[in-house]
């Protein structure tokens, strides 16, 4: 059987922590309640490492596990059901898969049962979490309506992850086609060329310049290896570390958006996702100057969350949002004009929904587009790089037959 460790509480009010074999942690928690111990925290002593080892490396639960549990919450709490019968049920069988966030729900199970608000109960495990859902849930148990607050959590959650997933599967296909044409020119520089240069060599023969060339590059390329590889892998380092700096983020995140053709899809991008973002929150019930500073994170653009700030300042002051989007280049002209209509008719979240639409409709079709472009130029590139070092390692073939033939 299973082995639990238990940190309990005595009927005498004494702390203790035991290990316990059980079928299941439900059955182990049943049983010591009935003997009048106070469960803290049950926890699997097969999970600890797994659980122990997410919070470690500061990860959060994945968008997958979140989405399906917020599905069954959600489910549950419009039945009618009270909270802590809620998480029972959905521990039942999560427990059964096993994995991180069974372990945290048991954990969030054990802060309601003592008193704690559920969002309360989510927070003290908040580097789990993203901050959005976070704020959700807590505007949803103020304004009394949880089941709805996290359904349009749902709702923002499944529509990111479509975009994700196509921006994935629309980038895979070229990235595939790049490195398969690197290791081909690698194979050819690196095996291919140095075989025929020996045959030249032996053979004595005085060889085309473009031949002579590409012999001389690989031998330089062979010889320096040692040289040149641990010099890249330092210079990559480097560069990592200096866009990671605040200065050097800045910097690369300018040159994003000033790139041509993607620096537009950087920007449509990160405007789509605020815009989804601000939505879901105002929905939510949460004040508008909060909601804006929560959503500019999720911008990921050290030049747009710096305007984005400079324009919330405005917004605290009076000033109407689309006005400060626009004074900041925040938003594309026709994204402006529905945010001013929104304003106008008191519709903001749903402009907002539909500027969403819009700008991640955009997205798509351009990336699209330059997925389209990419391949056809890869191909095209590839077959150049190959066709000129398959020529030059020839030439000498062709010349001799051509000497032969005259």
């Amino acid at each position: 059987m299973p082995l639990f460790t238990c940190k309990l509480g005595t009927p005498d009010g004494t702390i203790v922590q035991r290990e316990i074999e059980a079928v299941d942690e439900l059955q182990l928690r049943a049983g010591l309640e009935g003997q009048g111990y106070h469960v803290f925290a049950l926890q699997r002593a097969g999970l600890k490492l797994s659980f122990n080892f997410l919070q470690l490396r500061g990860g959060r639960i994945d968008n997958r596990d979140l989405l399906a549990f917020n599905q069954e919450l959600v489910v549950l709490l419009k039945s009618g059901m009270p909270i802590l019968p809620v998480l029972d049920a959905i521990l039942e069988h999560r427990l059964k898969a096993g994995g991180a966030l069974a372990q945290v729900l048991g954990q969030v199970r054990e802060d309601v049962k003592g008193g704690a608000a559920l969002s309360t109960a989510f927070e003290r495990h908040g580097r789990l979490f993203p901050p959005l859902y976070l704020a959700s849930v807590r505007a949803g148990e103020r304004t009394g309506e949880v089941p709805q607050t996290i359904r349009r959590y749902i709702v923002f959650l499944k529509r990111s992850e479509e975009l994700r997933k196509k921006l994935i599967s629309a980038l895979v296909y070229p990235a595939i086609l790049v490195v398969v044409a690197v290791l081909a020119i690698m194979l050819l520089l690196i095996y291919v060329v140095p075989t025929f240069s020996q045959v030249y060599a032996d053979a004595g023969s005085q060889l085309p310049l473009l031949t002579r060339l590409l012999i001389n590059f690989t031998g330089v390329l062979r010889s320096t290896v040692i040289v040149w590889l641990p010099l890249l892998i330092v210079a990559i380092i480097a560069v990592r570390s200096w866009s990671r700096s605040e200065g050097g983020r800045q910097r690369v995140d300018r040159w994003k958006l000033a790139l041509p053709v993607v620096g537009n899809l950087f920007f449509g991008y990160a405007v789509s996702v605020f815009s989804r973002t601000l939505a879901t929150l105002l929905g939510s019930g949460i004040p508008i100057v909060e909601s804006l500073r929560m959503s500019s994170g999720t911008l990921n653009n050290r030049l747009l969350e710096k305007g984005m700030a400079v324009a919330i300042h405005q917004v605290e002051e009076g000033g109407r949002l689309s006005v400060a989007l626009e004074q900041q280049q925040l938003m594309p002209p026709l994204a402006l004009r529905m945010l001013g209509v929104g304003e106008a008719t008191g519709s903001m979240e749903e402009m907002l929904s539909d500027i969403a639409e819009h700008l991640e409709a955009q997205v798509e079709e351009r990336l699209q587009m330059l997925s389209t472009a990419i391949e056809p130029a890869v191909m095209l590139i590839m077959g150049l790089v190959i066709g000129v070092i398959i020529v030059a390692m020839y030439l000498p073939i062709f010349k001799l037959a051509g000497t032969v033939g005259g």
